[in-house]
């Protein structure tokens, strides 16, 4: 295996145990055979090649989510961009509905939450992400038929992408640090987004999924709603950063605007075919995610609302999130 030592010591920096770092190289040498096997170098593999290395994984009962996760970070690793952005799509929404049972249960029981998820057909791990639209479809039928909305919103509107808290404390030292001053800090937030992607786009290093232009940081720098946010009373207005950026914004077409928009691999097939019919409220997961950083920097959970969405029409996807009280100053 290429570059075994470096990639030992790039999941370690990820928090990943000596035992499971094996497990991942492990699973590197199999896809490294499985290429050679068929005459291929991994490092030359098109998005082709790596989509039939699953469908084999699934074929064969393999296809485990570690499975998967360690051939999407040694590929990241390589800088191989369209494998990665293949991996991280078909890796990026498997936790959400495990995330969403578990909430639910807590909130409504168990059984409730049986009867809900035994109508929900989940594709396979692994399965493209538009094989996932008619079981988010279901999901959003089931809660409807049996929950009001304020308590089926409340169970999308958590951190069902599983993202560490950690990740956020810096967010909340900012505030801590400016006295509170939450017009400050939103600034100060987008300012290090900017910064950030500008770095990415010096070093043409892919940012998350995406490859960073200058159109793209423009756009960002242009509007704080994005990648932080701009307070309105008591409330903080966030617009989420489109998942294809630059396709988004060279893109005239509205349907297909939008489709760059979703970031959802449970649900974005459907604004290609307006099928099946995915509600908005849907979108109180993309919140729950979108809200995060404020609750953490806040100290409490807030509440958040959609306010636009790609499943209503809109060209963007747009929340608002209440500022806790005792953090209001007008």
């Amino acid at each position: 295996m290429d570059k075994e030592k470096e990639y030992r010591e790039f999941l370690e920096h990820r928090g990943l145990e000596t035992e499971k770092i094996s497990t991942y190289v492990e699973s590197v040498n199999r896809v490294i055979q499985y290429f050679r096997d068929n005459d291929l170098e991994l490092a030359d593999g098109s998005v082709k090649d790596f989509q039939e290395y699953v469908a084999y994984l699934m074929k064969e009962g393999m296809n485990s989510y570690d499975e998967l996760m360690a051939v999407g970070r040694y590929v990241y690793l390589l800088d191989l961009t369209e494998a990665w952005i293949y991996y991280a799509a078909i890796l990026g929404g498997t936790s959400v509905y495990p995330s969403i049972r578990d909430k639910l249960s807590k909130i409504t029981g168990s059984e409730v939450c049986d009867k809900i998820f035994s109508q929900v057909d989940v594709p396979p791990l692994g399965s493209n992400p538009d094989k996932y639209s008619e079981a988010t479809f279901q999901l959003m039928k089931e809660l409807k038929k049996e929950l009001p909305p304020e308590v089926y919103r409340r169970v999308l509107a958590d951190n069902h992408h599983r993202i560490p808290v950690e990740a956020f404390f810096i967010q909340r030292d900012w505030l801590q640090k400016l006295n509170g001053d939450i017009d400050a800090w939103l600034k100060k937030m987008h300012d290090a987004s900017v910064a950030e992607l500008e770095e990415h786009y010096k070093k043409d290093k892919v940012w998350y999924e995406q490859v960073i232009t200058r159109d793209i940081i423009d756009y960002v720098k242009n509007n704080q709603e994005i990648l932080s946010g701009i307070r309105v009373g008591e409330w903080i207005y966030n617009t989420k950063f489109p998942y294809s950026p630059q396709r988004y914004l060279e893109e005239t077409d509205s349907r297909m605007k939008r489709f760059y928009m979703c970031h959802c691999p449970l649900a974005r097939a459907a604004v290609l075919e307006d099928h099946p019919k995915i509600p908005m409220d849907w979108c109180y997961c993309s919140a729950g995610y979108g809200k995060l950083r404020y609750d953490v920097a806040f100290g409490e959970e807030t509440d958040v609302e959609v306010v636009e969405s790609v499943f209503n029409g809109s060209d963007k996807c747009r929340f608002r999130i209440r500022i806790p009280e005792k953090w209001r100053t007008d």
